[in-house]
């Protein structure tokens, strides 16, 4: 699951907490983690969806000033057969090996 930095500074203040994504095939599943260029994020709930079915609580939770701005941002992204919210927080410095 590919996030810009900037979505990635914000998960870590803690001030996003859901991404969406659409997708063939989710490379993420629930309870998982990710690591990534700020540390390590924990993979939360993962709901399918209709993205029509977002709402303005969830597009703020997702870094959206509101759904008109999720949509233009959804259009924007590949066609994809599958639509998920998934819930996502930060966890700390990701291991080195």
């Amino acid at each position: 699951m590919m996030i810009k930095r900037e979505v990635l500074d914000a998960i870590k203040a803690g001030e996003i907490s859901l991404q969406f994504r659409r997708w063939t095939r989710p490379s993420v599943k629930a309870g998982g983690t990710l690591k990534t260029k700020v540390g390590l994020l924990r993979i939360g709930r993962i709901d399918d969806l209709s993205p029509d079915d977002v709402t303005a609580a969830e597009a703020k939770k997702a870094g959206f000033r509101d759904v008109a701005e999720f949509r233009q941002w959804l259009g924007t992204m590949k066609e994809g057969p599958l639509f998920q919210r998934i819930e996502v927080s930060y966890l700390g410095d990701a291991p080195t090996e």
